[in-house]
């Protein structure tokens, strides 16, 4: 029983050794892929505005205004997520970005292939562990807490 306590805290080890590097890759990933939808939308805006007015239905909001708080839901939090600065508020950000997709447009469900419905569900869980464990120790948000503590000792 003994060893296996020992193997087991190894591997605890090992795991807490490259979760910074983890959080790093699944920041990098997601936001990567919300930035290029919002990139695509901004480079067309009279398709986007299109998209929204006959495909999205964005419930409780105008078509117009749905284009616009959803593009800069795919532009601003994957940029907050990318460096970790505010992480957990970018990550919850975009999962709501991510639902109101959902949401707003139900062929995902439809499709013979699910794969669309999948990948949402699969970056609305990337994003919920980025909310609950934070952005990681490689992030800004690290770096200034870091620095505000330091300076929080020099005064005291």
């Amino acid at each position: 029983m003994r060893q296996i306590i020992i193997a087991a805290r190894g591997v605890t080890r090992w795991a807490d050794a490259i979760q910074p590097l983890l959080l790093l890759v699944a920041r990098v990933y997601v936001a990567s892929v919300f930035l290029r939808s919002g990139f695509i939308k901004l480079s067309d805006w009279s398709s986007t505005l299109a998209l929204f007015r006959d495909e999205y239905h964005v419930p409780l909001l105008s078509p117009d205004f749905a284009a616009v708080v959803g593009t800069f839901g795919e532009t601003t939090f994957p940029i907050l997520v990318l460096f970790g600065l505010a992480g957990r508020l970018g990550a919850l950000g975009m999962f709501v970005v991510n639902a109101m997709a959902v949401v707003s447009y139900p062929q995902l469900w439809g499709f013979d292939c699910p794969a669309g419905i999948h990948q949402h569900f699969f970056w609305g869980a990337t994003l919920l562990a980025l909310v609950a464990f934070g952005p990681g120790k490689w992030s800004l948000d690290t770096l200034i807490l870091r620095k505000i503590d330091f300076e929080e000792r020099e005064i005291a």
